[in-house]
């Protein structure tokens, strides 16, 4: 120590450095072992290290039985309570036969510094010691299967998050405000969405087999990523279709509202800021922004409406931006991502918009088939069969009625009502817009206003139930 410190005093501090390369040479001819640090904060602005936090929770999932301190954490985003090594502890694992030590460490500065960019004092990093003579395993294959599996774990361990984007004049260059975020919690799930059985099944399917694709995608040589466009009238749960894909495959969800982004170039930076593993939706795409091609439109519109733009301060996205948004060059940073479009008018949206290619699947989410409603009896009133059943889809064959409309009068309203009530109160509406209908055609016919039938009353005729009866072996229209 006494040496140490008249070195440190009197010895010239230009040739410090040349006694500590030296110096190491000289350990390092003796000792066998080498070290890897990977620090925490990394960069010139210090930027958290990826690589780190793989490492963390590898090291949590893997190490933690045989450490003896440890350190809890309640970290944010995660599902459960986050166990990892304490500072300055080391735990030892094998690779192939290869022991392997790994400890966590930090450093404080011993003198104060003062930083635009607001960062703890302290660094932490982990080391990781091996036999120089097993330099090509760890390098090479552990190191790698190390980060690939504290990947996997973050994604496993996460609490998924529902986003949505900033206007751009909320966003800092050392926060990351492009993006706010809740916590998912939507319960939506395939076995409760109302549809036809056989088109579930297959939007499963290719949703699965689009998650276990990546090498298929590297093969042919596109982008992992594939587009759904969900269209038809409002009610029939396309919403809901969106969170049942995203808890399927435990995918975050990033809901892009247009009309904040200003231009382009905007579009491309929130793109960017998406993270894999992720759901980019634009709801009602035909009514967030002016999505017309350029080129087909009238020069003198042209120009007028480009005055209109530079008057008032709105979104300046184009189709073009938004083209190269969905499967431009852009489109391929990240990867395992969906994009999804919604709209009720699919005839609005400009075709190179919804091509194979943008859009490769395309969904009609249509009103409620007899199948559907059966679902929907089951879910809400714990139901498989009754008697008015036959009536039902009789009249839904008949009659459009959206799934949401349909829930709605199966819904019980109060302690009281009970199965049979929610269904006659079913029946009713369906009865209701069958009239209206029929009173429709007559006044397109020029045959003045109609009479209320038997049918179109509140009440069942006992004719209507012969035809009930015999509707269970006829197929919906729809």
């Amino acid at each position: 120590m006494f040496i140490y410190a008249m070195f440190q005093q009197y010895f010239p501090y230009e040739l410090r450095g040349h006694a500590h390369k030296y110096t190491q040479k000289l350990v390092t001819y003796f000792y066998p072992y080498i070290q890897i640090t990977f620090h925490e904060l990394t960069g010139e602005k210090l930027k958290r290290s990826d690589a780190y936090f793989a490492i963390q929770n590898y090291l949590a999932d893997h190490t933690t039985a045989t450490a003896k301190r440890l350190k809890a954490d309640v970290v944010k985003g995660s599902k459960s309570l986050v166990l990892t090594m304490d500072d300055h502890e080391q735990v030892m694992e094998e690779f192939q036969g290869i022991k392997i030590w790994w400890s966590s460490n930090k450093n404080t500065p011993k003198r104060p510094s003062f930083s635009f960019y607001p960062k703890t004092e302290e660094r932490r990093y982990y080391t990781l010691t091996f036999h120089k003579r097993y330099r090509d395993a760890i390098t090479k294959s552990y190191i790698d299967k190390v980060l690939k599996d504290g990947k996997a774990i973050a994604v496993r361990n996460r609490e998924r998050k529902l986003y949505t984007n900033n206007p751009s004049d909320s966003w800092y260059e050392y926060q990351s405000t492009k993006w706010s975020h809740v916590q998912f919690e939507h319960p939506a799930n395939f076995e409760t969405l109302a549809m036809a059985e056989n088109e579930k099944e297959a939007v499963k399917n290719d949703l699965i087999k689009f998650s276990k694709g990546k090498e298929y995608y590297t093969k042919i040589g596109k982008p992992w990523k594939r587009g759904y466009l969900l269209y038809g009238p409002p009610g029939t749960g396309k919403s809901t279709m969106i969170a049942a894909m995203a808890n399927l495959l435990d995918y975050d969800i990033y809901d892009l509202e247009l009309t904040t982004v200003k231009d382009n170039s905007e579009l491309r930076k929130l793109l960017i800021e998406t993270t894999s593993k992720s759901i980019i939706i634009i709801e009602d795409i035909d009514c967030s922004i002016d999505l017309t091609d350029d080129k087909k439109k009238d020069p003198v519109e042209k120009k007028k409406e480009e005055e209109e733009k530079k008057s008032k301060k709105g979104s300046k996205v184009t189709l073009s931006g938004l083209l190269n948004f969905i499967d431009g060059i852009w489109s391929a940073c990240g990867g395992e991502r969906i994009i999804i479009f919604t709209t009720n008018f699919v005839d609005k949206l400009d075709p190179a918009l919804i091509r194979r290619g943008r859009m490769d699947r395309h969904i009609e989410m249509s009103y409620c088939c007899f199948e559907a409603f059966k679902l929907l009896a089951r879910n809400y009133l714990d139901l498989d069969d009754h008697e008015l059943f036959g009536r039902i889809e009789v009249l839904l064959g008949e009659k459009e009625i959206t799934p949401a409309d349909v829930a709605e009068c199966l819904m019980p309203k109060s302690e009281t009502e009970g199965v049979e009530s929610c269904l006659r109160e079913l029946v009713k509406v369906l009865e209701k817009l069958k009239k209206k209908k029929k009173q429709g055609k007559k006044e397109e016919n020029g045959d003045g206003e109609s009479g209320e039938s038997s049918s179109g009353s509140g009440e069942s005729s006992s004719e209507d139930y012969e035809v009930a009866g015999k509707g269970r072996k006829r197929n919906s229209k729809r």
